[in-house]
């Protein structure tokens, strides 16, 4: 489990400072052991991509200024940075949310997915993406591809129109927007082949 944490923590039991949380919890361990165990207020629990993380973060911190800025996972992307271009969409527990209208210290026992991870599973939609020239300049395609795999996710056989209802809320300047349905229905029978492989007879 990765661990980032920031100096100063004090023993609410006995006010002695410490300069990570780890050390925090041993110092309680052994000199308060019948304690509760301290949990500083801003710290978090979250997986991202299949990594537990456990860190500090400000009140005023965004999920995407968390994942982009502090952890390093530079998939989502920012555009417009006012939740109306899908740029810097993320998969939280199932869900596509804009990480840059979701403040991190909400997250804490989330599960959230990114670009990164969905290229690193091999998706189909990647593959499907690339054949289908479903960008130009890229920029926007992590967004899009985090909410189609959302799509598939809920719905593995969806419609031209589900699909497009679906990435409504997400913008492309260079117009590519004709073949993101072409990609996701590709993508979308190898899921359902890839489910129908794995169902027992």
């Amino acid at each position: 489990m990765a661990v980032a944490a920031k100096p100063g923590y004090s023993c609410p039991y006995c006010a002695t400072s410490f300069n990570t949380v780890d050390d925090l919890k041993d110092h309680v361990l052994k000199v308060h052991g019948t304690e509760a165990l301290p949990r500083p207020e801003g710290y978090v629990k979250l997986t991202v991509n299949g990594q537990a993380w456990e860190l500090e973060v400000a009140p005023n911190w965004t999920l995407f200024y968390l994942l982009h800025d502090q952890l390093g996972y530079t998939g989502a992307k920012t555009f417009c940075d006012r939740g109306a271009c899908g740029s810097c969409t993320v998969i939280i527990d199932g869900r596509p949310v804009l990480s840059c209208m979701t403040l991190a210290i909400e997250c804490d026992g989330k599960n959230i997915e990114t670009a990164e991870g969905i290229a690193a599973a091999k998706h189909p939609l990647i593959e499907a993406y690339v054949k289908h020239h479903a960008m130009q300049c890229g920029y926007c395609t992590p967004g899009f591809v985090v909410t189609a795999k959302a799509l598939l996710d809920r719905n593995p056989d969806p419609t031209v129109e589900e699909i497009k209802e679906a990435l409504a809320g997400n913008l492309c300047r260079c117009g590519t927007y004709p073949q993101h349905p072409i990609a996701i229905i590709e993508a979308a029978k190898k899921v359902l082949a890839a489910r129908s492989e794995n169902t027992p007879a």
